[in-house]
Formats: C-alpha cells, sequence, structure tokens
C-alpha cells in the first residue's frame, strides 16, 4: 500500500545521529531523530524539542571543551573541583556529537527557527555546497480531506545502528570515524487516524494515531499512500487501558507463577500539515501542495 510512497518519500527524509557518553566515562550513547527537506534552498522540518536537543548538544560540548583547557596542568584533585564548578558529573553528559545523515556536503551554519506553540521547527542549512536529497514534499493541499479512520504512514529512524565512532583516549573526547557504518537502516510504520488534538483555544494542532511514532521518527514525516504530507510525528503518549492484572497464577514452562500486568495503549501524536503550512508560509519558506 505504502510502497511507492515511501520511496518517494525516503528521497527527502534523512537521519540526525547523534553520540553522547558521560562525565568521566567511556560508555558511549547513540541516539537518533529524523528531519525531512521542504526545497531546494536547504529548509527542513523537525521537531521543536529535536531543535533544542540539538541545541542543547552546543552548549554541551562548550563547557567540556572549557573543562579540558583550563584543567590542563591541575592535579587530579583541582579537575574533580572544576568539574564540579562547570556542572559535570558521573550522571550528566559531557558530550554529545551530532551528524546529519546524508543532507548535505557542507555548510558552515544552522538556522533554527522554533513555533510558539506547538512542537514544530524549522532548520535552515546555510553555506550549502550541494545538497544530498532527490526530490521535495508534496503538501496535502485540502485539510479537510484528512478525515478520522484513514490509514497513514510515518517514515523515520528509531534503532541505530550507525557504528562509525570512537572515543579517543588521547583527546579525551568522542570523535567520528570513515570507519564502521555511517548509516541506520529507515523504518515505516502505518496507523489509522484515530482522533484530532486541539489546543486550549479550540483549534485543531494535530492527528493522533492508533500506533506509536517510535524513538528516533519524532521530526519524520506523516503521509498517505500516495505520498503527500499530511502531517509530522511529534510524540507517543501512553494511554492506560485498565485491564489490571495482579497475582495472577499462570503455568508457564511446567511451572506455576503469580505475575502482574498493567496494559497501556501506545498512541502517536503528529503535528497537523494545517499547522505545518501555515508556519511555513508565515516564515516565507517555500513549499508544494497537491
Amino acid at each position: 500500500m505504502f510502497v511507492n510512497a515511501i520511496n518517494e518519500v525516503a528521497g527527502y527524509t534523512r537521519a540526525i545521529h547523534s553520540i553522547s557518553r558521560n562525565f568521566g566515562g567511556t560508555q558511549v550513547n547513540r541516539g537518533s531523530a529524523t528531519l525531512f527537506f521542504v526545497n531546494s534552498e536547504g529548509w527542513a522540518l523537525t521537531c521543536k524539542h529535536v531543535a533544542q536537543w540539538l541545541s542543547q548538544a552546543d552548549q554541551i560540548n562548550r563547557n567540556y571543551t572549557s573543562f579540558l583547557q583550563q584543567s590542563q596542568g591541575m592535579s587530579g584533585k583541582q579537575q574533580n573541583k572544576l568539574a564540579q564548578n562547570l556542572g559535570l558529573g558521573p550522571d550528566k553528559a559531557s558530550e554529545m556529537r551530532i551528524t546529519f545523515v546524508d543532507c548535505v556536503d557542507s555548510m558552515n551554519n544552522l538556522k533554527f527557527i522554533l513555533h510558539p506553540d506547538y512542537d514544530l521547527a524549522l532548520i535552515k542549512f546555510e553555506g550549502v555546497g550541494n545538497l544530498l536529497v532527490k526530490n521535495f514534499p508534496y503538501f496535502m493541499e485540502d485539510e479537510s480531506a484528512v478525515q478520522q479512520g484513514a490509514i497513514l504512514c510515518r517514515l523515520g529512524f528509531p534503532f541505530p545502528e550507525f557504528s562509525n565512532f570512537k572515543f579517543d583516549a588521547q583527546s579525551q573526547t568522542l570523535v567520528w570515524t570513515n570507519e564502521g557504518n555511517a548509516r541506520s537502516p529507515r523504518f515505516p510504520i502505518e496507523g489509522m487516524i484515530t482522533r484530532f488534538l486541539g489546543d486550549n483555544k479550540g483549534q485543531v494542532y494535530g492527528i493522533e494515531m492508533s500506533t506509536p511514532g517510535l524513538r528516533g521518527q519524532s521530526g519524520g514525516p506523516l503521509f498517505d499512500s500516495d505520498g503527500r504530507v499530511i502531517g509530522m510525528q511529534s510524540r507517543t503518549k501512553h494511554l492506560h487501558l485498565g485491564f489490571d492484572i495482579e497475582d495472577k497464577e499462570v503455568v508457564a514452562h511446567g511451572k506455576t507463577k503469580k505475575i502482574n500486568d498493567y496494559a497501556f495503549i501506545h498512541l502517536g501524536e503528529c503535528i497537523h500539515v494545517k499547522v505545518i503550512k501555515e508556519f511555513l508560509s508565515k516564515n516565507q519558506v517555500s513549499f508544494q501542495t497537491k
């Protein structure tokens, strides 16, 4: 049903990869998110919380660079005191490196525009050499055609499998490398429109889906079988179903056990195409509709 649409949407949907570690540790944590390009001018859409996460990385890295510069020649005790003053500790991220996979071959700056009310943000890749995308999205022109019961699809990059990084012991920093796997597989997930989401002014801003958006799919497009963008994956909520089981005896592997189970339904929430188009128009970002 979505084979052709996924191939089309994949042409402009890209992964954001992150690596991070806590202060004093060498364990590297991988993360991912999604963005999709809007036009050939280097404008892309993602979630506001993703854009804030990217901005947070800059602040974290500046703080750690300051520690490395100031701690040269210090004793271990003095370094510990400096780390404490800078807010660095074993339970806090000291480094976070970000890369935009197959987006551009070079750039000199990123510009962020955050939506004032909703989980939506624009990213402008500035000073770009070449934009590494094949095509650009068509947004649904008639928003009234978005109806409860429609089956739609989301595309993103959960389950990060990239391995092109290492901890450099000499510099005490995380680095990206030319070795290992630089990409993670794209992952689509379908679902039905269950409800629409409204704000405190009674305006519809979102679409609720019968299936969850997966971690790493935030910022990815929601689209129909024709490949038209209907929205953008934002978050997943968890509703308690009330089908609780407590101290229930079951036989498993030949043994009687007592189990507890508390059932939830996991529903994805997407930003509505109407809000996206209004945001693009307000910021004079060109886009296509059909």
